[in-house]
């Protein structure tokens, strides 16, 4: 029954071409026409094409990971959730679902973004390019989380708009649009984010093919802050259902 219902996440999200053009197409355009016309620049010590290829992939993947845990506040509003309460699946099945199915809707907007930048000069070798695919994935969990407190806390109508906005905000300010911040007070604070070490996971994979301690340490508490807030939510719409 899991499988059905991760297979049931991944096919309504690919039927909403809104989803689709945010997910997809966005960032393949936004990437052509800024990282095209700056493919001999550098920027934070890396080529440009390789650093706005990893943000345009964290901005698209971090967009279909919210976007998919969002699903629950329509699943609330049409009263999907109160007929899942009398299935044999267990809320902590239907959580563990959602994740899995972020996860793999995610990954096409990885795959695009990394084949774009091969057609732009982007030149990693194997064990690179899995470094960096690792470190999207591991900084996608509290993204993936993040969609699901939005889901139990936001109203259908109310989220296009919370999912957009949120996603852009933590993009904007963690770099994945580009490096705003080059020292000081606001470049600390920003590397508080974990979308800042998604943005830096391809300046990771060349360097030491790592995030230092303080990314896994940031990552980690936004993860378990966000799961306890997941948690929290699921049960008070569990024990309202």
């Amino acid at each position: 029954m899991v499988t059905t219902h991760v297979r049931y996440e991944i096919v309504r999200t690919f039927r909403n071409p809104r989803s689709l053009a945010v997910t997809l197409a966005l960032p393949l355009v936004l990437y052509y026409s800024i990282a095209g016309a700056n493919r001999h620049t550098t920027t934070s010590g890396i080529s440009f094409p390789l650093y706005f290829m990893v943000g345009m992939a964290a901005y698209g993947a971090m967009f279909a990971t919210v976007s998919t845990g969002g699903h629950i506040a329509i699943d609330r509003a049409y009263g999907w959730t109160r007929h899942l309460r009398i299935t044999p699946l267990r809320a902590r099945a239907e959580m563990g679902a959602k994740v899995l199915a972020a996860y793999l809707v995610a990954l096409p907007a990885l795959v695009l973004l990394f084949l774009a930048g091969v057609t732009l000069g982007v030149h990693l070798d194997l064990r690179q390019w899995f470094e960096i695919t690792g470190l999207l994935l591991v900084g996608l969990a509290p993204f993936i989380l993040m969609g699901l407190v939005l889901g139990h806390v936001v109203s259908c109508d109310a989220l296009a708009p919370a999912v957009g906005g949120v996603v852009v905000l933590f993009a904007l300010l963690g770099g994945a649009l580009g490096s705003f911040f080059g020292s000081g007070v606001m470049l600390a604070l920003t590397k508080l984010l974990p979308s800042f070490w998604l943005a830096h996971a391809g300046k990771a994979a060349l360097a030491s093919g790592d995030w230092p301690l303080q990314g896994w340490i940031v990552v980690a508490a936004w993860t378990v802050a966000l799961a306890f807030l997941a948690s929290l939510a699921n049960r008070r719409d569990s024990a309202r259902a």
